[in-house]
């Protein structure tokens, strides 16, 4: 029977109802209150159809190691489960594998925890086969340390060979096997897919076009900003994680023919490692950018916390070096704020030169984000003197998209343009120079 298709392994059915359970430790203070860090808990059950009937925080002076909270704890939630006929238990925290099985046999409920219920989530929304791949690989590195969950069978062992026998290869053990084979296929697959996207950055990069990634916190108004500005349809909806595989369109940017946008997953507070590590690849891509923006839910009572957490994602990925791509911020959901609210966000973002609010649904402040857009690819320009063949269409073109040409004029066989170029653009330019010798 296969490691992959248990059914103690089965994915949470849709409109199962489930107690959710938040362990507030101490010693370990959030920036977020109990009632934010339920809410965001509970729309990320929703995400999936999970139907939250019974919330609730316990705090944990000191965690137990077989179970997390203290027995009187585990009573009174298995009371919970057992009151509103929950068949599932949703816990706001990593959990062992032992606390997982313990909390199991102590509430008699299925029991997910919160990198658990993210990777069923990924798991619904992967849609691309490069995604698919990502999202088994996370999921099978989570799974390869629950084996001994409820599965009690698997420490059956089968029969060895040989006179003496001795001890067979256990179900548990060949399951691991299993998963590690399938992983290293997976991890194989997905270095194919880096170097294929590698190779596709570099010909973007000798490509006359900038490329703006947009970044941000789950349910932020990415898809929604992105859609408003290639005027694309990419999935948009008030879900947590509603984009996940990575889109590229056409935007339309004042001074440049053409610009790249590129829509990328959500983050989230406390993002599971197995999930960082498998995206990674996809994440390259805001490495490689020419601009980061990163939109923010300015409605949002949290939005400082989630503010943090993308920058934490964002260091992750090596991206709060010197030399990353310049940032730029877009305070979206400004539709949303009235009064002496919207009055402080737009006096803040009036005394920044960072930061755009918009409304990415209503298209207010869009045209303003366009502009500071193009003035970001632009910052620290220098005008340069080039001389080309005229017959070298290609990289006269990338000068027009990439820079600002001031001038041009025509001698014989050679163009010579006087053009405002970013220092980034500056050495892309010297380097496609270079090829073009070689």
């Amino acid at each position: 029977m296969s490691v992959f298709n248990r059914e103690s392994d089965a994915g949470i059915g849709r409109g199962e109802r489930a107690i959710l359970v938040l362990p507030d430790r101490d010693g370990q203070g959030s920036a977020r209150s109990q009632d934010a860090r339920l809410d965001e808990a509970a729309g990320l059950a929703e995400a999936i159809g999970i139907n939250v009937v019974g919330r609730r925080a316990f705090r944990i002076r000191q965690p137990r190691p077989a179970t997390l909270f203290g027995k009187g704890q585990v009573e009174e939630i298995a009371g919970q489960v057992e009151t509103e006929e929950a068949g599932l238990l949703v816990v706001d925290a990593s959990l062992t594998p032992v606390q997982q099985k313990s909390l199991e046999d102590g509430t008699k409920a299925k029991v997910i925890d919160r990198t658990g219920l993210i990777l069923e989530i990924f798991g619904e929304r992967a849609a691309t086969a490069e995604g698919r791949l990502q999202v088994e690989l996370a999921h099978l590195d989570y799974q390869a340390g629950r084996l001994v969950r409820s599965w009690t069978h698997l420490e059956r062992q089968r029969g060895g060979f040989g006179f003496l026998g001795g001890p067979g290869e256990t179900q548990i053990e060949a399951d691991r096997r299993l998963i590690r084979d399938r992983m290293a296929k997976i991890r194989r697959e997905l270095e194919q897919v880096k170097r294929t996207r590698s190779l596709h950055r570099d010909r973007r990069q000798r490509a006359p076009w900038p490329v703006i990634a947009l970044v941000g916190y789950t349910n932020a108004g990415k898809s929604t900003l992105f859609n408003r500005l290639t005027q694309a349809h990419v999935f948009a909806e008030n879900l947590l994680f509603a984009t996940l595989d990575p889109t590229m369109r056409d935007v339309r940017l004042p001074g440049f023919d053409k610009a790249i946008l590129s829509d990328t997953v959500g983050f989230v507070s406390n993002l599971p490692t197995e999930l960082i590590a498998a995206f990674r690849a996809t994440l390259e891509e805001v490495a490689s950018a020419d601009l980061i923006v990163h939109v923010r839910d300015i409605s949002h009572p949290d939005t400082d916390a989630q503010k943090s957490d993308v920058e934490d994602v964002l260091a992750s990925l090596g991206l709060d070096e010197p030399d990353s791509p310049p940032r730029l911020e877009a305070w979206n959901k400004l539709d949303l704020l009235d009064g002496d609210e919207r009055a402080a966000v737009l006096a803040e973002a009036a005394r920044r030169d960072d930061v755009v609010p918009l409304s990415a649904l209503g298209g207010e402040g869009t045209d303003a984000l366009r502009e500071r857009i193009a003035e970001r690819l632009r910052e620290g320009a220098e005008i340069h003197e080039i001389q080309l063949p005229v017959s070298d269409g290609e990289r006269i073109a990338w000068l027009h998209a990439r820079g600002e040409v001031l001038d041009s004029d025509v001698d014989e066989h050679v163009m010579r343009l006087r053009v405002r170029l970013s220092p980034e653009n500056w050495t892309r330019f010297q380097a496609g120079q270079k090829l073009a010798a070689e």
